[in-house]
Parts: structure tokens; C-alpha cells; sequence
């Protein structure tokens, strides 16, 4: 989430101060960016499994999902888990919700600056170096958006299964592809290998 935030600024900035952004975006700033959002989530998933280790099951421990997803592997747990269940809602108010509405902002910005170009090339050229990462956004936040912050009588297993498998194996899996589509000449050498098949 943290970066596709930081490539929400990127774009941010290459469209909306083309002039500075080779000044804004040298490769030190990138550097901090990227050890950033990695670092950054560290503490957070160290506490979350430390809090998680602290709990006392009793019962089954067979989790009706995928991996050990936090919200499965709490309602696991015998006893009171609502604080629990705070501290994950809290998590994911940080960790998706936040970089969320940055990116909301980003592009908000970005759509202003775009629609007052002169020509509608400019404008075209401006939104499709955006339209790789907006499909990305949309598939990880809308999932983990849905998955994270759904009322607890709302939860299915099976939906909570299928939320899943979008943030955690289809946007990765649709990343490459997405973006090297961008790419003319993988578009062309893809054109042809489809003609050759077909």
C-alpha cells in the first residue's frame, strides 16, 4: 500500500511539476521512499504476531482460509478478542485506509492539472502513464478495503477466501503484466505471437 502511494506521488509530481521532477525525485529520495515503506511495516506485523502469540486457543486450530490471515486466526482465540480486533481495525486504518486517500488526493490533483492541458493528446498521453497504476490501485485497495472493513455479521468465509486471493496473489500476479503491456514493444511482439496462434 505504502508503495503505490509513493508511486502515486511520483506521478503526482512528474504530471502536476514536470519542471521539478527530476529535483524532487533524484535517486536519494527514491532510495528513502523504497526503505521506507518496507521498514515501515515491519513493527507493525512484529506486534500484530506478537499480540496474536499472547492469545489463548482452545479449540479447533484448523483456519478456514488460505494463509493464517490475522481476522481468522483471532476468532480461533478463546475469549475476549474485541481489543484485538481493534488493533487489526487500527492496522488497517493505517496501513490501507491512509495510503488510500493519499492516493485519492494524488490523483484528485493529478485530474485537475490534466483536464487543463491544451490538447486532448496531451491529456490522453497524461492519463495512460497513469492507467497501469490506477488498475493496480483499484484491484489491492478495493479488496483489502472490502475484506478489512466490513461489519463482523457481513463475513463469509468463502467471500473472505476469494477477498483474499485478489490482494494477495491476483495484484501481484496482474502487476508485471499490467505494467509491461505500457511497453510498445512487448505490446507488438504480443500482437504477433496472438496472430500466429490464431
Amino acid at each position: 500500500c505504502f508503495l503505490l502511494t509513493v508511486m502515486a506521488y511520483d506521478r503526482y509530481v512528474a504530471i502536476c511539476n514536470p519542471l521539478r521532477y527530476p529535483l524532487v525525485m533524484n535517486q536519494r529520495v527514491c532510495y528513502q521512499l523504497v526503505i521506507g515503506c518496507w521498514t515501515s511495516g515491519i513493527p507493525a506485523q512484529i506486534g500484530q504476531t506478537s499480540q496474536i502469540f499472547s492469545l489463548s486457543f482452545c479449540g479447533s486450530n484448523q483456519i478456514n482460509h488460505f494463509f493464517c490471515d490475522i481476522p481468522p486466526v483471532l476468532h480461533l482465540a478463546c475469549g475476549d478478542i474485541f481489543v484485538n480486533e481493534m488493533l487489526v481495525f487500527l492496522g488497517a486504518l493505517i496501513f490501507v485506509l491512509v495510503p488510500f486517500l493519499l492516493i485519492v488526493f494524488s490523483y484528485s490533483k493529478i485530474i485537475s492539472t490534466v483536464l487543463k492541458l491544451p490538447s486532448a493528446t496531451s491529456q490522453a498521453k497524461a492519463f495512460s502513464t497513469c492507467s497501469s497504476h490506477l488498475a493496480v490501485v483499484i484491484l489491492l485497495f478495493g479488496s483489502a478495503i472490502i475484506t478489512y472493513y466490513r461489519t463482523n455479521t457481513s463475513h463469509s468465509g468463502e467471500t473472505d477466501k476469494i477477498l483474499s486471493l485478489f490482494y494477495t496473489v491476483v495484484t501481484p500476479m496482474f502487476n508485471p503484466l499490467v505494467y509491461t503491456l505500457r511497453n510498445q514493444d512487448v505490446t507488438i511482439a504480443l500482437k504477433k505471437f496472438l496472430c500466429k496462434q490464431f
